[in-house]
C-alpha cells in the first residue's frame, strides 16, 4: 500500500474488481478473485494476463471467475494496521460485498467499514483513487466515502469487446443474443446502469473500428463537446486500441489527466483479448474543486 501522510487514519482494502492506474493513488490491500481453470485454481493477482488469455484459446477448461471467500477477506483485514475501507465491486455485478461483510465476524478486532462502488473496472479505480487520496491526506473514513460518491456521480464507464463468445461461454449474456450479435458481428458498447449497478447496452456497431468510434462518442454526447476530461483506458491485448479510442477523444475534449492499463485476469475471462474499456469524468476531481 502506498505511503500514508503520519495522520493517516484508516486503511483500504480493495477486491480485484479495480484495474490500477500507475498515475493514480491504486495501491491499496488488494483481495483476489479466483480464477478456476479445470482443476486449477489461482488467485487473480498471480496468474498472468497474456497466460490467461492464452488459456482461453487453447481447447481446455474455459476459465471461471468467482468473488474471493470471507476468509480470503479477513486475511486482508488483518494486514491493516488502521480501521478498514473496503471498496468492492458493482454488487450487481459480484458477490464480493457479501463476502467482504461475511468477513467481519471473522476478522472482530478490525473496524471495517464497506463501500459497494456501483461499478468496476476503471470506474472502481477512480473510487480506490479517492479514498486512497483522503486517506494519504489525513481525512477520515466519512470524507473518503464522501469523495467516492461524488466520483461515482460523475464518472461514467463504458466498454467493447471484439466478440460476443467469452460472455457466452462464461453465462454472462443470454445464448439467443450472443448467437444474434455472432452471426451480425455486432459488437456492444455496455455501460453500468448506476441506478442498480448492473450492465447495461448504450449502442452497437457493426465492426470493430465502428465500436472504437462508438465509445468515443458515448463520451462525447454525455458530457458535450469541449468538457475538458479525466480518462482512464483499459485494453486487452492491444494497448493499440485503447490509444484509439483516446486519439478520438483529443479531438474533442481537453484532457486533464489520461492513462492506460491492462485488463485484469477477473475481467478478461468475460471479455477476451479484444477489448477496450474508459471511465471518464469532467473536470479536476472532486476534492481538487472545493473552495
Amino acid at each position: 500500500m502506498g505511503d500514508p501522510s503520519p495522520e493517516a487514519r484508516f486503511d483500504v482494502v480493495a477486491d480485484h474488481g479495480f484495474d490500477a492506474f500507475p498515475t493514480l493513488e491504486n495501491d491499496p490491500i488488494v483481495t483476489p478473485f479466483v480464477v478456476q481453470i479445470g482443476d486449477e485454481t489461482h488467485r487473480s493477482t498471480e496468474i498472468p494476463l497474456a497466460e490467461l488469455l492464452g488459456r482461453l484459446e487453447d481447447g481446455g477448461p474455459h476459465p471461471s471467475t468467482s468473488q474471493p471467500a470471507p476468509e480470503v477477506y479477513a486475511s486482508s483485514y488483518r494486514q491493516a494496521t488502521r480501521p478498514v475501507l473496503a471498496v468492492t465491486v458493482s454488487s450487481a455485478l459480484s458477490g464480493s460485498m457479501n463476502a467482504a461483510d461475511q468477513a467481519r465476524p471473522l476478522a472482530p478486532e478490525v473496524d471495517v467499514t464497506l463501500h459497494d462502488s456501483g461499478t468496476v473496472s476503471a470506474a472502481q479505480s477512480f473510487q480506490v483513487h479517492a479514498a486512497m487520496t483522503a486517506r494519504a491526506r489525513g481525512h477520515d473514513v466519512d470524507t473518503a466515502v464522501a469523495w467516492m460518491r461524488a466520483v461515482h456521480a460523475e464518472t461514467e464507464f463504458y466498454f467493447t469487446i471484439g466478440t460476443l463468445k467469452y460472455l457466452l461461454r462464461g453465462g454472462r449474456i443470454g445464448r439467443v443474443q450472443a448467437a444474434l450479435g455472432t452471426m451480425l458481428d455486432m459488437k456492444p458498447i455496455v455501460t453500468v446502469d448506476k441506478k442498480v449497478g448492473a450492465y447495461v447496452t448504450a449502442a452497437r456497431a457493426r465492426s470493430w473500428k465502428r465500436a472504437v468510434e462508438a465509445i468515443a462518442q458515448q463520451v462525447t454526447t454525455r458530457f458535450a463537446e469541449g468538457t475538458p476530461l479525466r480518462v482512464g483506458l483499459v485494453h486487452g491485448l492491444h494497448p493499440d486500441d485503447a490509444e484509439a479510442v483516446l486519439a478520438l477523444l483529443r479531438e474533442h475534449h481537453p484532457i486533464l489527466w489520461s492513462d492506460l492499463t491492462p485488463t485484469g485476469p477477473a475481467l478478461a475471462v468475460h471479455v477476451g483479448p479484444v477489448a477496450v474499456a474508459l471511465a471518464a469524468a469532467p473536470g479536476p476531481w472532486p476534492w481538487e474543486r472545493e473552495g
